[in-house]
């Protein structure tokens, strides 16, 4: 028998929705929550982006960069960190970004994309073509100084931006080219995270260093001895942050260590779960008195409690906090970092020697071009061998429209860059320039193609 709506109360009987719960009460799949939350995070991180250009060429340009420059001290007694609100974003925030980034990489190893060698070898392949052609493009027109640095800045995919844009043709692409580009972007970030582990590190304090080992062989003994609460790994993981900044090793990468220690195996298989859950309805409905509130039955509380720690135990770790740290780090740390790190000074009177710079031209050339010719010429090559197969539904030329897309460098090329061309803002401001006017030029010939290329999808929703 239907329920009547309350129009009084906005609620079916025993159900209230506030407002705007209802949009809250859709059952989503992890991966296409991912896509949701990527494809949102695009939007913000394009207008962040947008925000920081009027920021640094307009009335409040000397504000911006005094605010970003300013310096913040964190200290207790005799000990302090003190550093500028620039480097916290780039150096601690984005820790956590990195975070989710191995969380991420971890899931599609173990039971995503990359964890069958068949379905892996393509974005594999891709991946390794779309880091190595583009980095080849730089090199080729910046072969030696200080310039030749940025090599690293175009390897990089900006997997909100291109999975926000495709997402954008959900109804007239597969849904497996979609899953092509994710797993091609977790490929590239761990390629920039091994770049900027190995090529990126100036100097190396061995104690430091010997000492973030000796934390992060501790996560793993936590793992090992199957201690599931986050809170231990949480704070381990802070000092394993510490200890690499000090070491000389870019901090960030304590995210991607603390995220490969994290569990992935849950307590419960779904099995006991649900004989747990069953066992706990049955006392639950015992227990309830009608017309009493849950707040004044303290039995009823108890079990709801219990109910709780059981949908926490039947959860993998791995997926928990990947679930609790992508919408703060999609929504609030990317985009924070794009407002400090995008706001480069335009000078129109300086066009014709901005665009003509080696830099300029090496990461843009890499990013659209680069990724282009790596990631269809490396696909095609392990298709002609036979080594990897096309996703479901797929065709060739969807793929070439997928590079184009992978173009988009954003976040990823202008964290490299800042490391790439530190103390050399001459530099830096050439790469940036590149690495927006790529992105820009990127996104929109990709989503053309894409579109000239696809048909509706009558089985996508």
């Amino acid at each position: 028998m239907k329920k009547e709506l309350n129009t009084d109360t906005n609620s079916t009987e025993g159900v209230y929705h506030a407002p705007w719960e209802k949009s809250f009460d859709l059952i989503l799949t992890p991966f296409e929550e991912f896509i949701h939350r990527q494809t949102t995070s695009g939007l913000l991180l394009m207008g962040m982006a947008i925000l920081a250009l009027v920021l640094a060429n307009g009335p409040f340009a000397s504000d911006y960069q005094h605010i970003i420059h300013t310096y913040i001290t964190i200290g207790v007694g005799d000990w302090a960190l003190k550093m500028s609100l620039h480097h916290w974003i780039n150096d601690g925030l984005m820790a956590l970004f990195f975070f989710v980034v191995g969380l991420e990489l971890k899931r599609e190893l173990l039971v995503g994309e990359l964890a069958n060698l068949r379905n892996a070898t393509l974005p594999i392949a891709a991946a390794i073509g779309g880091m190595l052609v583009p980095a080849l493009i730089y090199f080729a027109i910046n072969p030696e100084g200080d310039a030749a640095l940025g090599w690293g800045i175009p390897m990089a995919t900006d997997i909100a931006f291109a999975i926000g844009a495709l997402a954008l043709l959900a109804s007239r692409v597969p849904k497996a080219l979609i899953t092509f580009l994710v797993a091609l972007a977790i490929v590239d970030d761990l390629g920039a995270v091994l770049v900027i582990a190995v090529f990126y590190t100036d100097t190396i304090s061995l104690t430091p260093l010997a000492i973030a080992g000796g934390l992060f062989a501790l996560l793993m003994v936590l793992n090992v001895s199957g201690i599931r609460k986050t809170t231990p790994y949480f704070i381990i993981a802070v000092l394993l942050w510490y200890a690499l900044l000090q070491s000389g090793v870019h901090a960030t990468l304590a995210g991607i260590l603390g995220a490969l220690a994290v569990p992935a195996t849950p307590k419960y298989n779904p099995e006991t779960f649900s004989e747990h859950v069953k066992e706990l309805m049955q006392r639950f409905d015992a227990s309830h008195e009608p017309g009493q509130s849950i707040m004044t039955n303290d039995a009823l509380r108890a079990v709801v409690q219990t109910l709780e720690n059981g949908v926490h135990s039947v959860e993998a770790p791995l997926q928990r906090l990947e679930h609790v740290w992508h919408m703060p780090v999609a929504y609030l740390v990317i985009p924070i970092f794009a407002l400090a790190n995008a706001g480069i000074t335009l000078d129109f009177s300086t066009l014709g020697e901005t665009l003509t710079h080696p830099v300029m031209i090496g990461v843009s050339l890499g990013l659209v071009l680069g990724k282009f010719i790596g990631i269809t010429g490396f696909s095609w090559l392990v298709l002609k061998l036979g080594v990897a197969e096309l996703p479901k539904d797929t065709k060739f030329v969807q793929i070439a429209g997928v590079s184009l897309l992978a173009g988009i460098g954003f976040t990823m090329s202008i964290f490299v860059a800042q490391l790439g061309f530190s103390g050399r803002e001459d530099l830096l401001l050439m790469a940036k320039t590149g690495i927006l006017a790529a992105s820009l030029l990127a996104g929109i010939v990709g989503f053309i193609w894409l579109y000239l290329v696809s048909e509706p999808q009558s089985n996508n929703t």
